[in-house]
């Protein structure tokens, strides 16, 4: 997969993604990431690619030649790809979203900065991203979120593919309980079923634990869950045992 991301600061990603799984994954050819500074469009002998907006008000907005220039210029250099904007007006990015847009050969994702695009900016965009009801200071490490996850939706970029299965929201719940070595750590145990090796038991405890740990602390993402009329039995019992 190749990912195109538009940018002003190109070299605040070189740590992030030449590190750890997302690293091994480029070096391993499964990913590959282009950064382009957009700057290099600007206007004038230095590179302007903001103004202040028409109407008045506080900061600076991304004028619309600078960066739609780059952006024709980034669409001609591979096969067609969608032009993801990275605002707060955006769709609520998640697992889902992330699931979706690996299925693609390549994406391309624009950063924004300041006060954010001129509305003619905007209108290049095949759909906008945000990654939560709050204000970054640029599209960047929204940008990063996006790759990361993705990229763990292409197999082999994880080890092994059953480890992003069992990621939270993978399959609409969070993640169950984990443990690992010692059993026993600060008179805290292990339960008892995970030492014990019946597999078939060991997939009702996470299964039982995922369904109760998403709905008492994220009801919002249970609600959308396809959950089976034996889950919410189970939990119906378990709520009023509770009780």
């Amino acid at each position: 997969m190749r990912v195109d991301i538009i940018t002003l600061l190109p070299g605040i990603f070189d740590n992030v993604f030449a590190e750890s799984v997302l690293g091994s994954a480029i070096r391993n050819g499964l990913i590959e990431i282009v950064l382009h500074n957009f700057r290099e469009f600007g206007d004038g002998r230095h590179r302007t690619v903001d103004d202040t907006p028409f109407g008045g008000g506080p900061g600076m907005l991304l004028k619309p030649g600078p960066l739609i220039s780059c952006l024709n210029d980034v669409r001609q250099a591979a096969q067609p790809a969608p032009v993801i904007g990275l605002t707060p007006q955006g769709i609520r990015f998640d697992q889902q979203v992330a699931r979706s847009l690996a299925g693609y050969s390549r994406i391309i994702l624009v950063c924004g900065r300041y006060e954010g695009f001129d509305e003619r900016i905007v209108n290049e965009f095949d759909v906008q991203l945000s990654i939560g009801d709050y204000v970054l200071t640029g599209g960047e490490i929204a940008a990063m979120a996006v790759v990361d996850a993705v990229s763990r939706m292409i197999p082999g970029t994880v080890g092994r593919q059953e480890s992003v299965e069992q990621d939270s929201f993978f399959d609409g719940l969070l993640d169950h309980p984990q443990y690992t070595r010692p059993a026993t750590w600060e008179g805290q145990v292990v339960p008892a079923v995970l030492q014990q090796g019946n597999h078939a038991h060991i997939e009702s405890w996470r299964r039982s634990n995922s369904l109760l740990r998403t709905a008492v602390a994220r009801p919002d993402v249970f609600r959308a869950a396809a959950v089976s009329e034996s889950d919410r039995e189970y939990l119906q019992k378990v709520m009023k045992r509770r009780h």
